[in-house]
């Protein structure tokens, strides 16, 4: 990027020389026309107009005489330096009377003249030269001047205080516990000498942890708004560079601008991307970024209790940091955000829907009950995609059936209108999606069936849609074994309907396999291996991947694994199988109403079981 602006810089000089370069010709080209427009004669010829009394004046301009005629023509000769007009004429044989008959009027050489008719020729080129050198030394000392930055920090600076629409917690809404907790960084900022007075240190460090789009950033900067303290923004990612040390001397630099600016809060977003455990890396640990975090951690250390500084990081992957940054006397405080419940949601959707018009039938309510596992990116996402697609269809207010519509894109992609099934292909699809709904509506411990439809969003030709009434943090084995077997009820049906299965199935069968070995290696709900967990993962850095499982047992062990994970998967296949087999005219009721209308909401759905009773 840095030889593109050097290039473009070079390019513009070179346009405005050759700018001025043309204009200065044009100035001295248009002096010459002036000049040379009048004719020139000799002087024999000017003579013998003498002797005819054709000329009426004569204007004398050193060694030029501009002659006009009594006709109006304009002339011109030249003659010697040291002779002067009448001289001339005498000399040339023109009588007395005729000579003083004439007009003449001596005039001195004008200094523009001067300058443009003898010294511009020879001064015209060293000018341009020299303005040709003074931008290429302006364009060398830009390049001095940048690569003198180089080392400085990027961070975004901004005065909370000055600022008409700040942010405050107001704006944050749920993560009631993590506010609680920073308030009291609010107060250090505020009035540190109370807590000084009895003795009480300045937390130093706060890191934020939580899943990506749950407002680390958003709460940082309230922080400061609450404060009314400036606010220094950066990524770690914007530390590192290619060259080793340009990392170490960015954060010196940013200490000693947020000193200089004391109180004020510095935030670095995404700080795993330059805090990573040290030497853990491929190919020896004296790099850039090991340099940067070892300039984060000695600026750290070199606050004193009077600087009024507190450096505030955000990270989704603890586990990774170094652990020089997260003892006491760096990061001291570690607040948690977890993803929003019932209720934060709820708040959430409150904040992101001021300034949308929604209709009477939005209930946000309902939208919290239908978006479980949602951050706040995603339902201020979701608001926003209703929104769009409000405007698309012309309608002033956003409606329930939107949001309704967004909570789909959100969670499964956009609606593929071109990926059109056949009428075999559509069928399967509907009885497939049937067997999950129907087989998810008989078990007792499965989420409840919110909708279903045949519509192709994202990879998926179709879609059962089940969400829980409330939010779970802990899992029964029941539960799990009941979405099992919802999961193999797609295949099952299609066995039992058409006597052959397809590929739509593959999908169901890898998360089903996944969640029975997870069962048995991690839960420790095996009743055959008993309540212990099977293998460690280990994390080694190469690519930012995690390639390498460590197993803690034999061969004969891993074959009871297998036949464990076999059997478990075995007998929720019976179970679901069974209870189509029971349910088979239930089945085909959805599959047909799927094969008509392509999607059913929870209502009608739940309508189809209440009548059968």
């Amino acid at each position: 990027m840095a030889e593109k602006g050097t290039m473009r810089g070079a390019l513009r000089n070179f346009i405005a020389f050759i700018i001025i370069f043309v204009i200065v010709g044009g100035l001295f080209s248009l002096y010459r026309t002036t000049t040379e427009s009048v004719g020139e004669v000799s002087l024999n010829e000017f003579v013998q107009s003498v002797e005819r009394e054709n000329v009426e004046e004569v204007i004398v301009t050193g060694n030029t005489l501009n002659i006009t005629l009594k006709d109006g023509t304009k002339q011109t000769t030249n003659k010697e330096t040291e002779e002067s007009l009448s001289a001339l004429l005498t000399n040339y044989g023109v009588a007395g009377e005729k000579i003083r008959a004439l007009s003449v009027d001596i005039r001195g050489e004008s200094g523009l003249g001067f300058w443009l008719g003898a010294i511009l020729p020879f001064l015209l080129p060293f000018l341009l030269i020299g303005v040709f050198i003074y931008f290429m030394l302006r364009q060398v000392q830009g390049s001095n001047n940048r690569a003198m930055s180089f080392g400085q920090s990027r961070a975004r600076e901004s005065q909370q205080a000055n600022q008409k629409t700040k942010t405050t917690f107001e704006n944050v809404a749920g993560v009631k516990e993590a506010k609680e907790e920073l308030k009291e960084v609010v107060e250090f900022l505020r009035s540190p000498k109370k807590f000084l007075s009895l003795g009480a240190k300045i937390p130093k460090g706060v890191l934020l942890v939580g899943p990506p789009g749950t407002g680390k950033t958003l709460l940082a900067r309230a922080v400061a708004g609450e404060a009314n303290v400036q606010f220094f923004h950066i990524s770690g990612s914007e530390f590192v560079e290619m060259f080793v040390g340009v990392g170490a001397s960015r954060v010196r630099d940013l200490f000693k601008r947020a000193a200089r600016t004391a109180p004020c809060i510095i935030f670095i977003d995404e700080i795993d991307a330059v805090g990573r455990q040290r030497g853990s890396g491929l190919g020896g640990s004296h790099d850039e970024r090991e340099q940067t975090l070892n300039q984060i951690l000695v600026e750290m250390d070199g606050f004193d209790n009077e600087t009024n500084v507190i450096v505030m990081a955000a990270t989704n992957r603890p586990d990774v940091l170094d652990p020089a940054l997260l003892r006491p006397g760096r990061f001291d405080r570690r607040v948690m955000l977890d993803m929003p419940d019932i209720s934060d949601r709820e708040e959430i959707l409150k904040v992101h829907s001021k300034g949308k018009p929604l209709a009477e039938d939005v209930d946000l309510r309902m939208l919290a009950e239908r978006t479980p596992g949602f951050s706040g990116a995603d339902l201020s996402n979701l608001l926003n995609e209703a929104a769009i697609l409000t405007a698309r269809r012309n309608k002033t207010q956003v409606s329930i059936s939107e949001c309704l519509e967004s909570i789909d894109k959100v969670m499964l992609g956009p609606e593929r209108k071109s990926h059109v099934l056949s009428k075999e292909e559509k069928k399967i699809a509907a009885y497939h999606e049937a067997g999950h709904a129907v087989v998810a509506q008989s078990l007792p411990n499965a989420d409840p069936v919110r909708k279903v439809s045949i519509m192709s969003r994202g990879s998926a030709a179709g879609y059962t849609l089940k969400l829980p009434t409330e939010d779970k943090h802990m899992h029964t084995k029941s539960y799990f074994l009941d979405e099992i077997s919802v999961m193999l009820a797609g295949h099952a049906v299609e066995k039992m309907i058409f006597k052959e299965v397809t590929t739509g199935a593959s999908n169901d069968l890898k998360e089903a396999t996944r969640l029975a070995r997870k069962l048995v290696t991690q839960y420790g709900m095996s009743e055959t291996l008993g309540p212990r967990t099977f293998g460690e993962r280990e994390e080694m850095i190469f690519l930012g991947r995690e390639i390498h499982e460590q197993k803690d047992y034999g061969e004969e062990t891993a074959a009871q694994i297998d036949r464990e994970i076999q059997s478990i998967i075995s007998k929720c296949y019976l179970k679901a199988r069974a209870i189509l087999a029971k349910m088979k005219p239930k089945v085909n009721e959805v599959a047909k109403i799927l094969l008509d209308k392509e999607t059913i909401e929870q209502n009608e759905f739940q309508s189809l079981f209440v009548a059968s009773k």
